[in-house]
């Protein structure tokens, strides 16, 4: 029988990422083909599987290739669904409020294909309530109305009744930039007072979020000496005033910067949300991938782990060696009790913390949280006994050199086992394109790194513009001293090393860089 796919119309929200529903982001992870729009976070995308086809189906400013109109996207959707894959179409918003979600919807019927719509955090509650402004309020308004301001070309008449939009208390209009000065007219012939507040909103709930209030009547000349571009909200009536007490998103101290993370999606959540909370946009750049070992390397791994036992100390250097070392224990069909005889060292809290997770406990980890600091600490905790102990270090092919050298000037015996590889990102990539474009733009101010081959990767794929770029952002942020040192090998400063190689650490770390730059340069 011919497989039978579905369409899944997901709410993607207005832009902040975290604001997918947990139905949407279930998803997300079970597509087959996503079809996006415009104006949804790509770093949405990375919620789907490896294998997953992602489409660009905004009807303009394409990232690549030719933009789509509506029947072409009609289309793509009933060809997919056809070829029985589970199909998500990502919309901005809510799919139903100003998304033309019901006309997808009624292909999909036409066609015979089954489809299921996921509301969205429509732009009216989301962006309002990002700037501070609250739709209904005590003593301020009790109704709430969303219009359009830009209806369809060639419909013979106008269906949205500025009478009834006049008499509620608060009107919120979409894609209503460009007309703004007709509907301001049309709204005051209707009998809504000029000088009702009124506020524009630029980009809610992303770094670029900007919100101009005036006046109803002085609201187009407000929009106008703004510079405002698509896309904004216009939001009129009395609960506008409110924003002085309410203006919650915009006073946090990262708010308007673009932060860059030069690590996939999963690994940059932690980081991402300490500096979400701080009031940045937080970017995800994968520009390495890890692939496992193969060839000579792969067998010099199997021969450490069936000599396992003879090994004094385990030396793991990132979260990346942990699981991989783990996994390949379990391949040789062995568990942790093979680790009976060797003491275990993690560079760093957060090496340590991917360990427990494996039910281990580090017996060591040095608050200086670099290979050198992981070595010293080994020699201390080891004492004489270091001379001719048996050190296993398993790592990344091209690893650094800085702890086995020092292990084995102190009298041990290493043996280096390169357990996975890190290759740069295809510049297919998705998310990678999304970061790099937001790069070249200049509208990123920090970026922080976390490995060498993080730097390595990203002045191969950005070229010979790459310093020029990193130096562009406010801030630039290393992990450590030997990520810090390959910058600085290429040129590059760094503003922020964090005092513990802790996320929430080098969040704040960075929060306050920007407060000092803020209050030695006033004006910028």
């Amino acid at each position: 029988m011919k497989p039978v796919g579905v369409v899944y119309l997901v709410g993607a929200g207005p832009g902040d990422p975290s604001l997918i529903t947990r139905r949407g982001a279930e998803l997300l992870q079970r597509a087959d083909v996503i079809v996006y729009d415009g104006l949804v976070n790509a770093v949405l995308l990375d919620l789907a599987p490896a294998h997953c086809e992602r489409i660009y189906g905004g009807k303009k400013h394409a990232p690549a290739g030719t933009a789509l109109s509506q029947d072409q996207i009609n289309g793509l959707l009933v060809e997919k669904a056809q070829a029985g894959h589970v199909v998500v179409r990502l919309k901005g918003g809510d799919p139903f409020v100003f998304g033309r979600g019901s006309e997808e919807c009624e292909v999909l019927h036409a066609a015979g294909i089954r489809f299921e719509v996921v509301p969205g955090v429509s732009a009216a509650t989301a962006v309002s309530a990002y700037a501070g402004i609250p739709l209904t309020a005590r003593g301020l308004s009790s109704t709430a109305v969303f219009a359009t301001g830009h209806e369809s070309a060639g419909k013979p008449t106008s269906d949205v009744d500025w009478q009834a939009l006049a008499r509620a208390g608060t009107v919120v209009l979409f894609m209503a930039l460009r007309t703004s000065r007709d509907c301001v007219k049309r709204l005051m012939a209707a009998g809504k007072p000029g000088d009702t507040p009124a506020a524009a909103i630029y980009w809610g709930t992303t770094a670029a979020q900007k919100t101009v209030v005036s006046t109803l009547a002085e609201l187009p000349d407000a929009i106008e000496a703004a510079t405002l571009k698509p896309p904004v909200l216009l939001v009129v009536g009395p609960v506008v005033s409110a924003r002085d007490g309410l203006n919650w998103y915009e006073q946090r101290p990262l708010f308007g910067v673009r932060a860059l993370i030069t690590r996939g999606v999963e690994r940059a959540r932690a980081f991402a949300h300490q500096l979400a909370d701080l009031g940045a946009e937080p970017v995800a750049l994968p520009v390495t991938q890890l692939r496992d070992s193969d060839g000579e390397a792969k067998a010099g791994v199997a021969a450490a782990i069936a000599d396992i036992r003879d090994y004094s100390w385990v030396v793991l250097t990132s979260v990346n060696t942990v699981r991989r070392f783990m996994a390949e224990l379990d391949a040789a069909q062995l568990d942790a009790r093979a680790l009976g005889n060797a003491r275990l060292a993690c560079v760093g809290p957060a090496t340590a913390a991917a360990l427990a997770d494996c039910g281990l406990r580090a017996d060591v980890v040095p608050q200086r949280g670099d290979a050198k600091g992981v070595a010293d600490a080994v020699v201390q905790a080891s004492g004489d006994a270091i001379a001719g102990a048996r050190i296993l270090v398993p790592r990344a092919v091209h690893g650094r050199d800085e702890a086995i050298d020092a292990l084995r000037a102190a009298g041990a015996t290493v043996d280096v086992v390169h357990i996975y590889q890190t290759v740069v990102t295809p510049a297919d990539d998705a998310s990678l394109r999304y970061g790099l474009a937001r790069l070249r733009k200049r509208e990123i101010g920090v970026i922080a790194f976390f490995a060498p081959s993080q730097v390595r990767a990203l002045f191969e794929l950005a070229g010979d513009d790459a310093a020029a770029l990193i130096r562009a952002c406010t801030v630039v942020a290393a992990i450590g001293n030997t990520t810090k040192a390959a910058l600085e090998k290429r040129g590059v400063s760094v503003d922020v090393v964090p005092s513990s190689p802790r996320v929430e650490v080098l969040a704040a770390e960075i929060a306050q860089r920007y407060k000092d730059l803020a209050e030695h340069n006033p004006g910028d």
